[in-house]
């Protein structure tokens, strides 16, 4: 793609450098109406000022807005001076390179969005079979060592569902729920040893924030 728009942009350039220096030439014309027609398009050139080594995009704006004005305003000067092919082919070739660039684009925006897809999917899986499992061991260890924890990330979900996603959500119960709210935007909870309890709350934590982040970016 990238050696394809190169090849365009190149040709453009030489046929843009080509009208120029045929401008220029009949403005030595001994002929007075082709020599006013010169005269015309060689200020028109002047007005534009392309920099065919500058930035690609705003060369390729440029140029519509330039071959606009030569195949309408001065149209009359183009065929006095029989420079027709000249703009028909560069016209041809800026089109090119606006076309290959917007595909380049295109496809970038596309490997973006499936990889963010992915990363998506990723995170909501792992997310919740952590929150079974979690939920799990609460059940199994009982409630009153996590009665706090729980607490705590459902109300960072209900926060998160209204304010990051603008869904509807119901105020959180703060009398000791038993279990996390596993939806897609949800918090979980641990078990075991106090250790391990605060091991496992912490990589809970840390993969609600990735969660969290993963799908703000999509939003």
């Amino acid at each position: 793609m990238t050696d394809d728009i190169a090849k365009a942009d190149i040709d453009r350039d030489a046929l843009y450098a080509g009208y120029k220096k045929a401008v220029e030439a009949f403005l030595a014309m001994p002929i007075a109406d082709m020599a006013q027609a010169a005269k015309v398009l060689a200020q028109h050139i002047k007005d534009y000022k392309i920099n065919t080594a500058g930035q690609l995009d705003k060369e390729t704006g440029f140029l519509v807005n330039f071959i606009t004005d030569l195949e309408d305003k001065y149209s009359a000067q183009v065929a006095k001076l029989g420079l027709t092919a000249f703009v028909t082919n560069l016209k041809e070739a800026n089109e090119r390179v606006r076309m290959l660039t917007l595909q380049r684009t295109n496809e970038k925006m596309g490997v973006t969005v499936g990889a963010l897809k992915a990363a998506r999917t990723a995170s909501d899986d792992a997310y919740r079979a952590l929150v079974k499992m979690v939920n799990a061991l609460a059940l199994v260890y009982g409630e009153k060592d996590y009665t706090a924890f729980i607490d705590y990330a459902n109300t960072e979900i209900t926060h998160y569902k209204r304010e990051v996603l603008n869904q509807k959500a119901s105020a959180p119960s703060t009398s000791g729920s038993s279990a996390v709210d596993s939806g897609s935007s949800s918090t979980p909870s641990g078990g075991g040893s106090s250790s391990g309890k605060a091991l496992l709350q912490a990589v809970v934590l840390r993969l609600v924030e990735v969660h969290r982040r993963v799908v703000t970016m999509e939003l």
